[in-house]
């Protein structure tokens, strides 16, 4: 590209030589004029950098000629500069980009030529057309910048972080809420013609089961933060065990125990049949196991009853074991017989009571592991809008087990790293 022309007369290009005689100066050659025809032109602009400092390098080359000196000779010289200019970036509080610019410029070679035995030197010529190139630079050098619009880019992607992230598709299905509060600038990064400004933002996470939840109504962009705190990641997910898992599980224990054969103190050998378990939360963070049964003392056909008979649990766990275990197992009935303290006596019996105890054992491991395996599926990198989010879990650990109306719920703690990068799809 073209800087800048030159054509004009001059009068002076070489000037008058004289002899000293000792008593006089003889003017053997008088100045001669002739005419500077020229241009300057620059080369590619490269980028590079480091740190916060964007450098911009603009080669330049020169070819001028003088030409008829003194009506005869003609000469061309060429000449070559490197213009540097470093951008100091920054950012003003309302998210406009700031750029000091330092510019210096040298010649690798001066353009000048010899004729007629003097030197003609084009530097001084050339510095003069070169100043107004160096200074349209400073001005441009901000403008263009400012066509970044990086305020108006960084209200949408600050607008899009308060959304939802899906944690665990189903049972149960979770999302983690992301609200955020603060967005810290941490300089740019200039890798060679690359760019990137260094952000961290400062989120509320919350965790929800069940449906998506609504996203957070989003702020203004708040002006720059200077501090950002340690970037982490924490967040909660429970791990469900339905109650229908647990119902199976009980009636087979009472039926294996049936088969074997069940004696009650003061009664003798019983036939006891086991049907339909049912199980539920209820107050106290108690479990209520209803069984539907027969009992008849053996070799008796009126020493029989039948009824449901309703026990209650408590479901327990080790800070950080996925195992679950019951104690304080406790019995009430309802039947439709005069015999009911038969009935009552079969569930009071230890050996059915331990197998109902041992049957609401549980053991969240494995669906603990596959939480995890979703989890990190899920959130490890994902892309939402122009943001992708990226996370690396570390530590997880589980704490008490809590009754609640829909099973049995695990809560799983689970911190790690974070970050969100700013990449916008093509064409946004």
């Amino acid at each position: 590209r073209r800087l800048w022309t030159i054509d004009e007369r001059k009068p002076d290009c070489v000037a008058a030589k004289r002899i000293d005689l000792g008593i006089a100066k003889l003017k053997v050659l008088p100045k001669l004029g002739c005419r500077i025809v020229g241009q300057v032109t620059r080369g590619r602009v490269r980028l590079s950098g480091r740190g916060n400092e964007l450098v911009i390098t603009l080669p330049v080359n020169a070819t001028i000629s003088a030409q008829k000196v003194g009506g005869i000779a003609s000469e061309t010289a060429t000449g070559a500069a490197t213009v540097r200019a470093v951008a100091h970036l920054s950012v003003a509080p309302d998210w406009s980009p700031r750029a000091k610019v330092d510019i210096s410029y040298d010649w690798t070679t001066a353009p000048g030529i010899d004729i007629l035995g003097q030197r003609i030197e084009f530097v001084g010529m050339a510095d003069k057309r070169l100043q107004p190139v160096i200074a349209d630079l400073e001005r441009t050098l901000p403008r263009e910048l400012a066509k970044l619009k990086l305020r108006d880019q960084l209200a949408v992607a600050w607008r899009q972080g308060f959304t939802s992230v899906e944690l665990n598709r189903d049972n149960p299905p979770a999302w983690m809420r992301l609200e955020p509060r603060r967005l810290g600038f941490g300089g740019y990064r200039v890798t060679g013609d690359r760019i990137e400004m260094v952000l961290a933002a400062d989120a509320i996470t919350e965790t929800f089961i069940g449906s998506r939840p609504a996203d957070p109504a989003p702020t203004p962009l708040p002006p720059p933060s200077p501090r950002i705190g340690s970037r982490g990641l924490h967040f909660f997910i429970p791990v469900l065990a339905d109650y229908a898992q647990l119902e199976p599980v009980i009636g087979l224990a009472l039926r294996k125990l049936a088969a074997k054969g069940i004696t009650l103190p003061g009664v003798g050998p019983v036939d006891a049949e086991f049907g339909r378990v049912t199980v539920y939360a209820t107050s106290g963070d108690h479990l209520a196991v209803g069984v539907q049964a027969k009992v008849r003392k053996r070799g008796s056909t009126t020493f029989a009853t039948k009824g449901t008979v309703w026990l209650t649990a408590i479901p327990y766990n080790d800070r950080d074991s996925q195992v679950v275990r019951a104690r304080d197992v406790r019995i009430a009935g309802e039947t439709d017989s005069g015999v009911a303290n038969l009935l009552l006596t079969l569930f009071g019996d230890s050996g059915v009571q331990d197998s109902i105890r041992q049957s609401l054992t549980h053991d969240f491991g494995s669906d603990f592991a596959k939480l995890l395996v979703n989890v990190r599926r899920g959130i490890g990198e994902r892309r939402e809008g122009d943001f992708v989010f990226s996370t690396t879990i570390g530590q997880v650990r589980n704490g008490s087990i809590v009754v609640t109306g829909r099973g049995l719920f695990l809560p799983v703690d689970a911190s790690g790293t974070a970050t969100i990068a700013f990449r916008p799809k093509r064409g946004s």
